[in-house]
């Protein structure tokens, strides 16, 4: 077993917190959103963390998700579920990107996607907080990483995913041992029979932030970006924006960070990329609102990213403008050329969300939002072989003539 998972596991989590309102929830219970119906946020004692860790002590450990176990919520090493977390690495793409753009890849991570920081980390809990059934809505990725880890550990599954999730995603999730349903309506719709199911006591909704543990796995993604580019963060994140989790956490970790003498002030500008086929917090962000309408009529190529409604609008668009940022839609034909330009020139396969970041980055490049000097991070948030690609129709008949000028 990896040194980071057989340690023992001192742990500082102090209480949870309502995003919105600040009322104090007790660890070590279970809970879904505050009374107020907002995500719950993971509270620390950073000064307990300081004196058990430093910041070259951390540095000197095993690069993966667990390297960072003092700043997350698992209590005791029993209690662990994993596939093998990895520290996912940052490519230059000098020639689709520019030469100060780099893309963490995180569909290095196991089940191909980002999916598997939040989830690790919320079933972990789970299993230690007693949950014996899950359900959960799904575009795809999420699902498959959930069932992956509630298989994993014994936790029951049942995924909702909407009719037209790639078929990939729902074969995956169902060859990793979740009973998965097609649903004829897109994921709030979805989320809307796990929340129904949730209150008849049927299982424990998992959906996107109406758990707290979610967003402490994806903050690895802020906590690996400092320690790799050496204690400092890039001028600009270019991020994939559904329920924006991984944003949320991000910006909670640069705090967390700072708070402990890691890292100075200094903040990246926060873009949320979503697709012009559903961009509710585009939508808000231009409007100057703190909440985000739900999007009707929701369509993209980027299945991840269409989300009509997110329960953490308000800690999106909080980061986006505190940062400076701002949050950004590209359309689909920008999206799918982006991937392709990508792939034929840096030999990146992207999935269609990290080709939305590059569209985008490209895009605030034209408008002045950004400089070409300025080191960018985009994130591509799974591998792009979960993805439909283009035919390739070249065929070669080997006992016929063969024109090697033509190949």
């Amino acid at each position: 077993m990896n040194e980071n998972l057989s340690a023992d596991r001192p742990t500082f989590v102090t209480h949870l917190e309502c995003s919105m309102t600040g009322e104090r929830y007790e660890a070590d219970q279970l809970h879904n959103l505050s009374r107020v119906g907002r995500p719950l946020l993971v509270r620390y004692d950073l000064d307990g963390v300081g004196a058990a860790v430093s910041r070259d002590q951390l540095a000197a450990r095993e690069t993966d998700l667990w390297r960072w176990r003092e700043l997350l919520p698992v209590r005791h090493t029993r209690d662990i579920v994993s596939l093998g977390e990895i520290e996912t690495p940052l490519i230059p793409i000098a020639k689709s990107g520019g030469a100060n753009v780099l893309v963490k890849d995180e569909g290095r991570l196991p089940t191909g996607s980002f999916k598997a920081r939040g989830l690790v980390m919320a079933v972990a809990m789970a299993k230690e907080l007693g949950v014996t059934r899950i359900a959960m809505p799904t575009n795809g990725n999420a699902g498959a990483a959930l069932a992956a880890y509630a298989t994993r550990c014994g936790i029951e599954t049942i995924v909702f995913c909407p009719e037209d999730t790639p078929e990939i995603n729902v074969r995956e999730i169902q060859a990793q041992g979740a009973r998965v349903w097609r649903v004829n309506g897109l994921i709030d719709d979805c989320g809307a029979i796990v929340g129904k199911g949730a209150a008849e006591g049927r299982w424990f909704d998992f959906s996107t932030l109406k758990e707290p543990y979610r967003i402490e796995g994806k903050k690895t993604m802020g906590l690996e970006l400092a320690a790799q580019l050496g204690w400092r963060l890039p001028k600009a994140i270019f991020y994939p924006t559904g329920g924006g989790t991984g944003l949320i956490g991000m910006w909670k970790a640069f705090d967390e960070l700072e708070r402990l003498g890691w890292i100075g002030s200094e903040r990246p500008r926060m873009y949320a990329v979503q697709a012009s086929g559903c961009a509710p917090i585009v939508r808000a962000f231009e409007a100057g609102e703190e909440h985000a309408e739900r999007w009707e009529d929701a369509h993209t190529v980027a299945a991840g990213i269409r989300v009509p409604r997110a329960v953490g609008d308000f800690l999106i668009l909080r980061a986006v403008r505190e940062s400076g940022g701002k949050a950004l839609g590209v359309g689909d034909p920008a999206i799918l050329a982006a991937v392709d330009d990508c792939a034929r020139r840096d030999g990146l396969l992207l999935c269609p969300e990290g080709g939305a970041t590059l569209a985008a980055y490209k895009q605030a490049l034209r408008d002045g939002e950004v400089d070409e000097d300025e080191e960018v991070v985009l994130f591509n948030c799974a591998t792009g072989l979960k993805y439909p690609m283009p035919e390739a129709p070249n065929w070669l008949d080997r006992h016929g003539a063969i024109d090697f000028d033509q190949l």
